[in-house]
């Protein structure tokens, strides 16, 4: 090869950007601004409207249990119990979607047949298009009632543990049935996203612990768990976040009741969704301030869940890296 057969160099870059990559880059920055705005803005607002209700509160907002907010002076109201409640159901939501979800998740990935997982997948993704009112009327008049049964069974066997002790609500609308129908509302969630890190598990993984003699149990367990840890988590606190803000199916389910009780099987929760939107229509006085004062707190809640899953991928991402 001569020296004039040599491939040529590249030219020096100028140090000029072309217009296309500015243009993009500035849409891209303005955006991720222009979240953080929305987010500032939503949190401003709802701070300020909530304002007035709290400084006139003649109780403690953060552990009061009582809401007597509709008056003109002196009003009395605490989110406590609706905290609570908020917590308590999306808690059990997310320990009966999660395992199931996984389980799906892995059956469609690894041991189902090509076509039963392709409409396996399509099903599951079905049930997030489903609206809210068809899940509360569904847990109100179908489920609520085949748990009666159930639930006088656990009081019965399982009483002496205090989640189960009774006497057992004979209408079934408890935080536990909440919990159930919550939980068939972010199954989906949890479900794509555990099966799209599933599918991002290196091929040579696998079969480097196949090779070594592992069943496919043994090769699931001990490289696509590991590898898809901070995936699952993240669609589990994703799918958490869902069922934090869930209004219509809860409040169609619950009693309008508030207290703090840590057994399932009887009335008297309520989350702070559903309470704003039964108490929302007759809200007067400072009804509607100690409302968005009690949207305030759900939305801190729901914050620090996004921000704990996002630190929580972050963090296996960081590991697996």
């Amino acid at each position: 090869m001569t020296t004039t057969d040599a491939p040529k160099a590249a030219p020096p870059p100028t140090g000029k950007r072309r217009i296309g990559d500015v243009v993009f880059a500035g849409l891209a920055r303005g955006s991720g601004i222009l979240i953080l705005l929305i987010l500032a803005g939503v949190a401003a607002f709802l701070l300020v409207q909530a304002w007035p209700s709290l400084l006139a509160n003649t109780s403690n907002f953060l552990t009061d249990q009582s809401w007597n907010a509709n008056v003109r002076e002196n009003p009395s109201f605490g989110v406590a119990a609706l905290a609570f409640g908020t917590v308590m159901a999306a808690a059990i939501a997310l320990l009966l979607a999660t395992p199931v979800a996984i389980g799906i998740a892995l059956f469609i990935v690894y041991y189902a047949p090509r076509r039963l997982a392709t409409t396996l997948g399509y099903l599951v993704d079905l049930l997030a298009a489903i609206p809210s009112v068809v899940y509360g009327l569904w847990g109100m008049m179908v489920l609520a009632p085949q748990l009666v049964p159930i639930y006088e069974g656990m009081t019965t066997y399982l009483g002496w543990i205090p989640l189960f002790a009774g006497p057992a609500s004979t209408s079934a609308r408890t935080l536990l049935t909440a919990g159930v129908v919550l939980a068939v509302m972010i199954l989906p969630i949890i479900t794509a996203m555990s099966r799209d890190v599933f599918h991002q598990v290196p091929q040579g993984h696998r079969e480097a612990a196949l090779a070594m003699g592992a069943t496919r149990w043994e090769m699931i367990r001990l490289a696509v768990l590991p590898f898809g840890k901070s995936g699952i988590v993240g669609g589990a606190m994703l799918g958490m976040g869902r069922a934090l803000g869930e209004t219509m199916a809860v409040a169609m389910i619950l009693s309008p009741s508030l207290a703090i009780s840590f057994n399932l099987l009887q009335s008297g929760n309520q989350t702070i969704a559903a309470h704003i939107a039964l108490q929302y229509p007759e809200a007067t006085g400072y009804g509607v301030s100690a409302l968005i004062a009690a949207g305030l707190v759900l939305f801190a809640i729901t914050l620090a869940v996004n921000m704990g899953a996002r630190y929580v991928v972050a963090r296996g991402n960081k590991e697996s890296a």
